[in-house]
């Protein structure tokens, strides 16, 4: 795809004064040059132009608002000098898988004040002896060289004021660790009321089962009464019909009239 026709999908329908991140990689530059690009861009903070085939950034336009530039993957050599004249407040540059191969090519980069980091990745430059430290002595503006500071400790993975966000950080001054606190105690807080609802259901359980055994104890000793009586019953079937009236009428205190009648004859 052509730079232009790519211009014309990234501004969708927008003007380029309202835009502040171009990117335009993996497309086709005409003759290795810029094209496409204007003044007109005037807010552009952003500018991505990674593998499209540069050979010069000679017709990079006017963008003071350009902080960083991408332009890693391409074939240039040289001609550094354009960026301090046109990207003057530029802060964050990648020139890595270039053709740089000397540090007097980088020697125009100390026109950019602003400078805080430069990429040289992949560059014929970087196999040289006391590179870092000669970049470092040439650029005294960089905070990192390839990721790096001079002391070798890592560049942090973003920078607010590079991304053009300005945003804090949620964790700074604790507020992120008091929320997260927060939520910790308010999980704590939720288990513990969980485990004493189960802990309730489980008394509640307990005390159902003693009041069913209960239940079962009584039914045993009703049904131990009912068997004695039953068994009383039965014995008083089997006797004859007068001793079964007369052991009635001893159970009511009553006597028997022919009892009674045999003690008048007597």
């Amino acid at each position: 795809m052509e730079m232009i026709r790519r211009l014309t999908l990234e501004l969708r329908n927008k003007k380029p004064g309202e835009v502040k991140e171009l990117v335009l990689d993996n497309c086709l530059s005409d003759d290795g040059k810029v094209i496409g690009l204007s003044s007109d861009f005037e807010n552009l903070e952003f500018l991505s132009m990674i593998n499209v085939s540069l050979m010069s950034i000679s017709n990079l336009p006017k963008l003071n608002k350009l902080r960083k530039l991408e332009l890693s993957d391409n074939r240039i050599s040289g001609g550094l000098e354009v960026l301090a004249e046109r990207t003057p407040n530029l802060t964050h540059l990648n020139l890595s898988g270039n053709r740089i191969k000397d540090i007097n090519t980088l020697e125009p980069l100390k026109k950019l004040p602003n400078l805080r980091s430069l990429d040289l990745f992949n560059c014929e430059v970087t196999t040289l002896i006391n590179y870092r430290e000669s970049v470092f002595t040439l650029l005294p503006q960089l905070s990192y060289l390839d990721g790096f500071d001079a002391d070798d400790q890592e560049a942090p993975d973003s920078d607010p004021e590079a991304d053009g966000d300005g945003v804090e950080d949620e964790y700074e001054n604790g507020e992120g660790e008091d929320q997260e606190g927060e939520e910790e105690n308010d999980d704590y807080e939720e288990d513990d009321l969980d485990e004493e609802v189960i802990d309730d259901e489980d008394d509640d359980d307990d005390d159902l089962e003693g009041e069913e055994e209960e239940d079962g104890l009584d039914d045993e000793e009703d049904e131990d009464e009912d068997g004695e009586d039953d068994e009383e019953d039965e014995a008083d079937d089997d006797l004859p019909r007068g001793e079964k009236r007369k052991r009635n009428l001893e159970d009511e205190g009553e006597e028997d009239p022919e009892d009674e009648e045999d003690d008048e004859d007597d």
